[in-house]
């Protein structure tokens, strides 16, 4: 049964890279193997290591990091998709999402805070961590290599207006994340 709570969390993990890996795809002009391999190793590697740092962290941190995680993730998210829709309205639209390091590692910070969250439960459960930062993380890898991929795909249909969605969608995750962290209880 902890396998399949951990492939379960892998995969609700996952949701946000895959989902920013479409849009990705969607805006950039051509998409290969290295391209996926490079995302899905940032986004991989970023959800795993922010796992084990959560865990690492323990109860010393966790009242510290809860105050801003979603801050941080939602200033990224937000500060990307603009310059997304702003670069989608743009005459020369060569595209903002990017291969570049600092977009993804940016991007992969961003959506692998929620991980820091899973370690962190996993501390204050007493939990090994290890296997379940290792099955986060392939999950993340594959689900990302396999979105920009998707988002190439989808670029056919969502023709010139693929990079406005996707700035749109980088912030309604910036969003969901401030509101799953209690940011809009009114």
């Amino acid at each position: 049964m902890e396998i399949f709570s951990t492939i379960i969390i892998a995969i609700a993990l996952a949701m946000d890279s895959f989902t920013i890996s479409i849009s990705g795809g969607a805006s950039l002009k051509k998409v290969n193997s290295k391209d996926a391999l490079t995302v899905g190793l940032y986004f991989g590697l970023f959800q795993m290591l922010m796992t084990l740092v959560g865990w690492k962290s323990g109860q010393l941190f966790s009242t510290v990091i809860d105050t801003f995680d979603h801050w941080i993730a939602l200033g990224i998210l937000v500060i990307v998709g603009g310059k997304m829709i702003y670069h989608s309205f743009s005459e020369t639209n060569n595209g903002y999402f990017s291969l570049s390091h600092r977009i993804l590692a940016l991007l992969a910070v961003a959506t692998s805070i929620d991980a820091l969250g899973i370690g962190l439960s996993y501390a204050l459960l007493d939990k090994q961590v290890f296997y379940s930062s290792l099955i986060i993380g392939i999950t993340a890898f594959f689900f990302s290599a396999f979105g920009l991929y998707l988002g190439k795909k989808l670029k056919k249909i969502l023709k010139n207006k693929a990079e406005l969605l996707g700035g749109v969608i980088l912030i309604l995750i910036g969003l969901k994340i401030a509101y799953d962290h209690g940011v809009f209880n009114f």
